[in-house]
């Protein structure tokens, strides 16, 4: 891999324009926030920390030095409260029970409980049934769930979905399941992965389990109102689930690589096991900075420009290194928003609708603080328009084209489109749509609530030596102390998706009919009538 890695960087700097001068000089700028918001003194930025606290005061002095105005509930600031949740996993107890007896499991060796939610049960002891890819997908006519009786039971699924199906409707499937399996008496959700879809490493995901989970502190926030066991398990453990059941792990985990139709039926062995856990409650807070709008009939209107600040603090060592900086997951997109907001000061836009930059919190404990801000934002609900975010967009090639997540369902994309157009950017569709990037960050909560929304990322296709480059850093860097400010990135590069998106918040901005979904999104469903 690492072979093809290095053959995949020669071929894409032999074909790379040279960048000018000013932009260099921007990409410099861009660059210098990332390494102050992924600096080894931030401690990796996790939720409720003073770590946090100090990139947030880096922020807030870039947004006062641009003449922002404050738009939180406290100056800038608006807190939200949490439950901490940690899972004790050596003083956790789990066995499968089966008609060849008990097999005890380590936690978290094969398996990995969640501690986000909800409070955790304390004791689960049940039966298990396979819901193939644990879809259920009115629109298209597609559910797992029909004819499997899942009450009292913990349902395990498997990661993928149909080709024929989009990603993003998959993605929202598998956002809603838990709790519609909780409305239909499971007690539990146990998912795996098939080997071609691993993303990161098992031995790195035990290493991020021992830090603590997170939910709402505000119950009637949360999708579950009672206790519901989620857990997730080990790919080379797999194969254990299956004994006695007369199918076998690697005859589903090769139906799903392939997207092949996968059938649910009853497992022989029943999961039993006791949840050491502990619980605190903490505070962190979104920022919010405003750009106000110069139309008075439509001033009271916003843009939405976010990306999440926080990180995963310090945790297991990796070579000898506990600080997961998050440099590129998500300091990049602070610094693309902090540069968007610039751009647009240096340029002197006078947008028609106000723009609101917003930089939550928690978002890698379930985006939590983008759900806040969406259900409790600091300006009315009704009044913000669509929301544009940044999560990991990998300026690690050249910039040819760009996947806009989202631009098939509202009106954005045709805006999207048009900015295409006009800076010789390409947009191309999301080559892993199985992968749930549309509904794995912030966009989403604004999605939830009936705001259009999109999320961006630098393009790439399948089979490209961009792929491979991306498969090799989420493999080796995403979610480890190597995700720093010494890795190899396109400065220049990202300076170019930073302007797409600045031109695209301005007409945004600029447009008298405010986006839409388009008639035939599934997403249609949440505007509130």
């Amino acid at each position: 891999m690492r072979r093809l890695l290095a053959t995949a960087v020669s071929l894409l700097a032999a074909t790379a324009p040279v960048a000018s001068s000013a932009a260099a000089t921007r990409g410099e700028q861009w660059w210098a926030h990332v390494q102050a918001i992924a600096a080894d003194d931030m401690k990796g930025r996790l939720t409720g920390t003073p770590d946090h606290l100090r990139a947030a005061d880096y922020v807030i002095g870039r947004l006062k030095a641009m003449g922002l105005q404050p738009a939180g509930v406290d100056g800038f600031f608006q807190p939200v409260g949490f439950t901490e949740q940690r899972i004790l996993g050596p003083l956790t107890q789990a066995s499968l029970e089966g008609p060849g007896g008990s097999v005890p499991l380590k936690v978290p060796d094969a398996m990995i409980i969640s501690g986000g939610g909800g409070p955790a049960p304390d004791m689960i002891d049940a039966p298990m049934v396979f819901a193939g890819y644990g879809l259920r997908i009115p629109e298209a006519g597609y559910d797992d769930f029909a004819g499997l009786d899942v009450k009292g039971k913990i349902v395990v699924v498997i990661a993928g979905g149909p080709s024929t199906i989009s990603g993003a409707l998959k993605s929202n499937a598998r956002s809603e399941r838990t709790k519609y399996l909780a409305e239909k008496g499971a007690v539990g959700i146990l998912a795996l992965t098939p080997p071609k879809q691993i993303e990161i490493p098992w031995a790195r995901r035990m290493g991020i389990s021992s830090q603590p989970a997170m939910f709402l502190a505000d119950g009637g926030m949360r999708d579950i109102k009672t206790r519901f066991f989620s857990a997730m398990f080990d790919t080379a453990q797999s194969e254990l689930l299956f004994k006695g059941s007369g199918h076998t792990f690697e005859e589903v985990g090769t139906l799903a690589d392939a997207s092949k139709p996968v059938k649910g039926f009853d497992l022989a062995q029943r999961l039993k096991v006791k949840v050491a856990s502990e619980r605190r409650e903490v505070t962190s807070p979104n920022i919010v900075a405003k750009m106000p709008g110069s139309d008075p009939g439509l001033e009271d209107e916003y843009v939405v420009v976010s990306a999440h600040l926080d990180g995963l603090g310090v945790g297991e060592p990796i070579k000898g290194d506990t600080i997961y900086n998050g440099a590129m997951d998500d300091a990049s997109g602070v610094a693309t928003v902090l540069e968007i907001a610039a751009k647009l000061k240096a340029d002197g836009a006078k947008p028609k609708r106000s723009i609101l930059f917003v930089f939550v919190t928690a978002e890698e404990k379930g985006l939590l603080g983008s759900r806040y801000f969406a259900a409790h934002p600091t300006v009315p609900k009704q009044a913000i328009v669509a929301d544009l975010n940044f999560d990991m967009p990998l300026p690690l090639w050249p910039l040819k084209n760009v996947i806009v997540l989202g631009a098939e369902e509202s009106s954005l994309g045709e805006v999207a489109k048009a900015v295409s157009m006009a800076q010789g950017l390409p947009l191309t569709p999301d080559p892993l749509p199985d992968r749930n990037s549309f509904t794995r960050s912030d966009q989403f909560s604004f999605i939830r609530v009936g705001i259009p929304s999109v999320a961006f990322k630098f393009g790439f296709a399948r089979g490209t030596p961009e792929e491979a480059i991306e498969k090799e850093w989420r493999a080796v860097r995403y979610h480890s102390p190597s995700d720093d400010v010494d890795q190899p990135v396109e400065k220049e590069e990202a300076v170019k998706l930073n302007d797409f998106v600045a031109e695209m918040a301005l007409r945004v901005a600029n447009t008298p009919k405010r986006p839409a979904w388009n008639a035939d999104s599934a997403f249609r469903k949440f505007v509130k009538p």
